[in-house]
């Protein structure tokens, strides 16, 4: 059964093997089972009941929540070859009735529907038509109100499931769900005994930061000139600020899109359209765009402002590296966000006890951005995992080289002002009575009058503030619950009141980060947009920019190899293989690339050669290729010596060192390049540019090889940087 699974992976989907927790549920729907999966965004939910979809009889009913959301997996389907269709508002009723009727005569193996369609008696009489084997439910924490994103049309599902002549087996899925939720939803749900599967939150390809006390727009408009080639996301709370940030980017010249509520639906379905094709690289949004948008290539995702839940954040910021590349979590953190925030809830008809819950859930993101904890571990303890690493070094706060700063006494002022305030007051009073404001209030308390009355007047009022925060996040002060909550004294804090503990406190540092992408890649970006406008599907629908990236450091150059790039099926490879594989021998012919020089997959063995599987980053048990060739450069070793201890291509070996040169390691590029010849290369650059190798190469002297002109073009580069 799961032989027969993954070798539908492979034919459709490219992949040899399944991603963490997929075989466990998909077997577990297999065998008939109820089944409840909680996997982070990004970790292929869909696939774990589009394969059971092909192995069952008759037909999975798939509920989603949005309109974009099922056209879009409804076309990915069908771009690899499996039949699916949806029904939703778009449709007139005779459309409806003919895709029913395709559906019950076997033409689909998939049928997506909104679950506002179940609160028809007539459309769920309809569905009895059919052989339903599997009910996948897609965003199923929407069908609890303690979920960050609570529908009421997603109460119609069990009444469906009731009215149903023969009930199907229920798969739920979830991106974000703590214990309290899961719980919420197999019992709103009615699961019979469901196997559930959490498999964990965690995101490795994802780095998190979080800014506070900067300039939002400075910033943004800093990092999109830094990143101006790749395609992002920025999160703002209101309308008003995604108009506002559209204008000021759009007036400078960015390619730059726009979608909230205020918009209507054309304007929202073509913005929405333009970045899905790649005919903008920024889109600029409040929370109503992106789920379920199963976009790939996101390089980085900016929330502008602070969100409403660490399931909100954690679901957008979850739609960065979709494709398992790196991408950058920027959280811009200021305090005017927390009371836009409290706004939104007292605003809000939800009921008296879900607004104490949505306070709670707030406070977890200003603990979340105040915390001077690795913030990937804050993440994760905050959905449930145990034992987490207390380092990822993979977020700002595991990245940050300053030192621990001992803040002991300013925190035993505050907790001691707390104190004599008698824990009945919140952050911003506390903040005047140690700053020493003679505001009315602080006068009338006659708090002014207290022995911790202005005793760190060196420090704003704001400040003071954040101090508090992070004092809250790092558990010393807890806060009631509710819009001006009431600071309290933790236990951990009577210890430090003692002198038995101390407080840290890590100061902010900025970096840099440079990425460079291969001029191969870029011209399989060109093709792969020229086929999406030909073929009218987004550009990652095609291809993601992971399996371009493959392309671009293995170079397929037929059908066996090219099958061995993940993501790519057999069905993707009849449609556009051909196109891919003729762009690649041109580059590599253009570029002086011997057409066997690179080839990494041996046919003796059926799989990829030793020098493959080391430089495979999910083999955890060994060192990167690159690493070793390292190594045995620092231990004197000649290239030529490499090329023969390790049996590479000279290629492998030459981009490996170029690899560690990118990447900041000791390289010495004068060890590459003859010293009379460094002067002839870089005349050559100069006069004809450096885009291309060959063109350089033919105008030296055949002893200049090309491991000397690209040593010289990197130190060239290097030094112009420097």
């Amino acid at each position: 059964m799961l032989r027969e699974a993954q070798e539908k992976l492979k034919k459709y989907y490219g992949y040899d093997n399944f991603r963490k927790g997929q075989e466990d549920v998909i077997e577990s729907i297999l065998n008939g089972k109820d089944t409840f999966a909680v996997m982070p965004t990004g970790a292929g939910k869909s696939v774990c009941y589009q394969i059971p979809a092909l192995m069952l009889e008759g037909v999975t009913l798939v509920i989603s929540p949005l309109i974009s959301l099922m056209k879009d997996q409804v076309d990915t389907l069908n771009s690899i070859g499996i039949a699916a269709t949806y029904i939703n508002s778009s449709l007139s009723i005779n459309e409806v009735n003919e895709r029913i009727d395709k559906v019950a005569s076997g033409e689909f193996k998939l049928l997506y529907v909104a679950p506002e369609r179940l609160e028809s008696d007539f459309f769920c009489n309809m569905l009895n038509r059919l052989k339903i084997s599997l009910l996948a439910v897609d965003e199923a924490h929407c069908v609890s109100q303690w979920g960050h994103d609570f529908r009421p049309s997603y109460a119609a599902i069990s009444s469906l499931i009731d009215k149903l002549s023969e009930r199907p087996i229920i798969a739920a899925f979830t991106a974000t769900a703590t214990q309290d939720v899961r719980i919420d939803v197999i019992r709103l749900l009615k699961l019979r005994e469901p196997d559930v599967y959490v498999t964990g939150f965690n995101r490795e390809n994802l780095s998190f930061t979080v800014i506070r006390g900067e300039n939002k727009r400075d910033f943004v408009l800093k990092y999109i000139e830094d990143n101006k080639d790749k395609v992002g996301i920025i999160y703002t709370a209101t309308r008003k600020e995604t108009n506002n940030l559209y204008e000021l980017l759009h007036k400078k010249g960015y390619s730059v899109g726009k979608y909230h509520a205020g918009l209507n639906d054309e304007e929202r379905k073509q913005n929405q359209e333009k970045f899905l094709y790649d005919d903008i690289n920024i889109i600029i949004a409040t929370n109503a765009f992106g789920m379920g948008i199963d976009k790939s290539n996101v390089r980085y995702v900016i929330h502008y402002n602070l969100t409403k839940s660490m399931e909100a954040y954690y679901q957008e910021a979850g739609r960065g590296g979709r494709d398992g590349e790196p991408s950058e979590c920027i959280l811009l953190f200021s305090a005017a966000d927390v009371l836009l925030q409290k706004f939104f809830i007292e605003q809000s008809t939800v009921a008296p006890q879900r607004k104490v819950n949505e306070y709670k859930k707030l406070q977890a993101m200003v603990d979340y951005s105040h915390t001077t904890r690795c913030l990937r571990k804050f993440i994760l303890e905050y959905f449930g995992e145990e034992n987490v690493q207390d380092k990822c070094d993979n977020c700002s706060t595991c990245n940050d080289e300053s030192e621990l700063v001992d803040i002991t006494i300013e925190a035993q002022k505050i907790f001691s002002c707390i104190l004599r305030m008698k824990e009945r007051y919140g952050t911003s009073l506390i903040a005047d009575v140690l700053r020493g404001s003679k505001n009315k209030k602080v006068l009338e308390l006659g708090f002014d009058k207290l022995s911790t009355y202005g005793i760190i007047k060196q420090y704003t009022v704001k400040e003071i503030r954040d101090l508090i925060n992070v004092l809250t996040a790092e558990e010393y002060l807890s806060l009631a619950d509710g819009q001006f909550p009431v600071v309290h004294l933790k236990e951990r804090a009577v210890l430090v009141l003692k002198n038995k503990e101390k407080v840290y406190q890590k100061v902010d540092k900025k970096k840099a980060k440079v990425i460079k992408d291969t001029g191969l890649f870029e011209i399989l970006r060109t093709l792969r947009k020229e086929i999406s406008e030909r073929e009218k599907v987004p550009p990652y629908i095609v291809f993601a920019d992971s399996a371009l990236r493959e392309m671009s450091e293995y170079f397929p150059v037929n059908e066996k190899e090219m099958l061995n790039i993940k993501g790519v099926g057999e069905s993707k490879l009849n449609k556009y293989g051909e196109e891919f594989i003729q762009v690649i021998k041109k580059y590599m012919q253009e570029n002086n690339i011997e057409i066997n020089a690179e080839i990494l997959y041996n046919e003796e063995d059926g799989g990829k050669t030793e020098s493959a599987i080391e430089r495979d980053p999910k083999n955890e048990d060994k060192v990167p290729s690159y690493i070793i060739t390292y190594n045995m450069y620092k231990d004197g070793k000649s290239i030529e010596e490499i090329i023969s201890e390790r049996k590479l291509k000279s290629l492998t070996v030459q981009e490996h060192i170029f690899k560690c040169v990118a990447e900041g390691l000791d390289v010495n590029l004068d060890d590459f390049i003859p010293q009379n010849q460094e002067a002839l290369i870089l005349e050559v650059i100069e006069k004809i540019g450096a885009t291309k190798l060959r063109p350089i190469k033919e105008e030296l002297p055949e002893e200049i090889d090309y491991l000397a002109i690209k040593a010289t073009i990197f130190k060239y580069a290097n030094n112009k940087i420097s």
